[in-house]
């Protein structure tokens, strides 16, 4: 090593594990990253995104200073500029319509970054507005408020597990600790389940695999509670002792028999019953749900809901290999909330409120048609909406319609292609934060300090600089008082029993800050925090709400059913499966990871295919309701029979996101119907 050297240990922020990363730097400069060994989540190993980070800190395309588009041009000005420019356009816009008028997205990586999150909705609140909007809307929220609504809080699955049934999930491509854990619990006995239109490399191991129609697992679901409750193989003490509504479940899955289920799913009844009677009688098992594969249909929040009754009568809730309920991170919250409410609260209440519980997040499946009546300018950090939002045609003219778009990030992306005002954002290894890993953490809280390990390049400059420089530009610098991002952090940490230095100096990998509990006695004085006090099987909220109580199944939208819409579109559509290089739209541009997958493609069965006139490797068209593209065909036996499925985050003509119809929408929280659209393929 340099004598000017050093190894920080701190996180990545990649993709949402946040997993441990040692780098090392030597004369200001990073020159090698590693797995950090001691952090629970991955044990000293990384996957290729990280093992790729200096790429992506010191790539050629960086942002490299402030720009405006002068004459649709770019042109560099000085973060002072720019600053004010921006300020004093949104003081005008404020004065003459209203704070309303604002809205901010924040992307993925906004969701792993508390400060990218929490500072913009300090401003927001600071500001007035608020609508602030995020890939909350179209991921993963759905399930969380589902979960709520059935246990009070949020459950989590346990990575080391007897049972793993992995439903729309391929830890392979999108989960690298969970696919870790794995590999190192088959050996230990325990056993996997897959549910998926593809055969995964991990159903090889599997002791089952079912390819299932996209957009129809509540009805799988429904099958097996039939099942498990017919055949009496459900957790009667269980059931009697904390459950809410099972008297009202019994006579509502009579009508779900396998039968029914197999005309509907693709999936034998004879599979259905052997699955059912796995999953009741394993020593423990876990539902492990894709990221958003299930929320992104049209019975998503009921899918989410079906999954928690499954857990719930089988008994694996709060048991080792379960769904556990483990003490919540507390921190100090540095958003502001507003007395007014951001759009699609009334179109979709179960989103934004239960038992007054409100989000701070609007449905941002709701920003195209906001603007411009209600929203006129919006602000972009963490994200690239126009390639990673559903009906990218639908955002992009909105875009294009709004008084002032700002955008916050590393390159030059679609989105801020689209920008008045373009500024270098940091990439995680240039900034302080916090770090929380929870769902995979053995069902614990754990929490690192996010170490800056070098300077920000060129004028880069963190969320928490910007937001606090164009406060002060707009008179409200009271609002972040702060000098720097470690006192941030600090004031962050306080309510956790663990402090800025001590995570910094002594627990550099960071550290357990409470410890999960096994068993129900936590909640055997006060209850759950449900209005019956116990979980919730049947939900008086959703009906309260105008929804359905318990489970139940709604077909796609675009359905194989529609005869006269199949005729012209005739294939399933799936979008969104993950690609092991790339976290949606990022890192595309890394040469190294780009030479593993360098095009867009579509995966598609031979016996599909060939009812086209397509082969393995050919340039073909696949077209929806919404619009076109070009991508190239993948042939492989493993997709079922079909089904078109696409990834997303590819720009330009392979963007799948110009098929997907923001009109899709499931009706409880709004989510877009990704995951099972109809499509017609040829050759181009």
């Amino acid at each position: 090593m340099m004598e000017n050297s050093k190894w920080v240990a701190t996180d990545c922020t990649i993709c949402y594990h946040s997993c441990g990363m040692n780098v090392l730097v030597e004369g200001g400069r990073i020159t090698k990253v590693e797995g950090l060994k001691d952090h629970p989540l991955n044990h000293g190993w990384l996957c290729p995104k990280g093992e790729k980070a200096i790429e992506m800190v010191y790539h050629p395309d960086r942002l490299k200073y402030p720009q405006k588009k002068v004459n649709g041009k770019w042109m560099r000005l000085t973060w002072d500029d720019a600053l004010s420019e921006i300020g004093d356009k949104l003081q005008r816009m404020k004065k003459d319509f209203g704070p309303e008028i604002l809205s901010i997205f924040s992307g993925s990586i906004g969701v792993e970054n508390f400060e990218m999150m929490e500072l913009a909705q300090r401003f927001k609140g600071a500001f007035g507005t608020p609508n602030f909007i995020s890939v909350e809307g179209i991921c993963y929220r759905m399930r969380i408020r589902a979960r709520q609504m059935t246990f009070g809080k949020y459950p989590v699955e346990e990575k080391d597990t007897k049972l793993y049934v992995l439903w729309g999930h391929n830890p392979e491509q999108s989960d690298f600790p969970l696919n870790l854990a794995i590999q190192e619990n088959l050996p230990k006995g325990s056993k996997i389940v897959v549910i998926d239109p593809k055969r995964i490399s991990l159903a090889e191991k599997a002791e089952m695999f079912l390819p299932i129609r996209p957009g129809t697992d509540g009805a799988l679901a429904l099958a097996m509670m039939h099942v498990i409750i017919k055949e009496n193989l459900y957790d009667h003490e269980f059931v009697e002792k904390w459950t809410h509504g099972f008297d009202k479940l019994v006579p509502h899955i009579e009508p779900y028999t396998p039968e029914w289920a197999e005309k509907i799913t693709w999936i034998p009844a004879g599979d259905i019953r052997k699955l059912a009677r796995l999953f009741a009688k394993a020593e423990s098992a876990s539902i492990f749900q894709g990221t958003n594969t299930q929320d992104q249909t049209a019975n998503g929040t009921q899918n989410s809901r079906a999954f928690a009754v499954l857990q719930i009568i089988t008994g694996n809730i709060n048991n080792p290999g379960g769904w556990v309920i483990s003490p919540r991170l507390s921190l100090t919250g540095l958003g502001i909330n507003t007395e007014s409410t951001p759009i699609g609260a009334e179109d979709y209440s179960l989103f934004y409120e239960i038992w007054g519980r409100k989000s701070p997040y609007g449905q941002v499946m709701c920003f195209p048609e906001s603007v411009p009546n209600v929203i006129k300018a919006l602000i972009v950090t963490g994200g690239n909406p126009v390639v990673s939002m559903p009906d990218s045609n639908a955002f992009r003219e909105a875009m294009k319609k709004l008084e002032l778009l700002v955008v916050l990030d590393l390159f030059m992306t679609e989105t801020a292609d689209l920008a008045h005002y373009v500024l270098p954002g940091c990439t995680h290894l240039e900034k302080n934060g916090l770090a929380y890993s929870y769902n995979v953490c053995h069902g614990m809280p754990y929490l690192m300090l996010r170490k800056k390990a070098i300077e920000p390049l060129y004028e880069c400059k963190s969320e928490f600089s910007f937001w606090k420089a164009l406060a002060n530009k707009m008179g409200m610098g009271e609002v972040f008082p702060w000098e720097s991002d470690e006192e941030v952090v600090e004031l962050e940490l306080k309510p956790s029993g663990l402090s800025y230095k001590e995570l910094k100096e002594d627990k550099i990998a960071g550290a357990y800050y409470m410890m999960k509990q096994y068993g129900m006695d936590a909640h055997v004085t006060k209850g759950f925090s449900t209005p019956s006090k116990k979980i919730e099987i049947y939900s008086d909220t959703f009906e309260k709400a105008g929804f359905d109580p318990l489970p139940t199944y709604r077909e796609p939208d675009q359905s194989p059913l529609n005869k006269e819409l199949f005729a012209k579109y005739p294939l399933i559509l799936t979008t969104g499966a993950r690609i092991l290089y790339y976290t949606h739209g990022q890192h595309r541009n890394v040469k190294d990871l780009n030479k593993k997958c360098p095009e867009p493609f579509a995966e598609i069965h031979p016996g599909t295919a060939g009812k086209y006139g397509v082969k393995d490797g050919d340039p073909i068209v696949v077209e929806s309701n919404r619009g076109k593209i070009k991508v190239k065909a993948l042939l492989t036996k493993d997709m079922a029979e079909g089904v078109v499925s696409i990834p997303h985050g590819w720009p330009g003509e392979g963007n799948v996101n110009l098929l997907t119809d923001l009109q899709l929408r499931e009706p409880i929280m709004g989510y877009p119907q990704m995951k099972s659209q109809l499509c017609s393929i040829h050759k181009a």
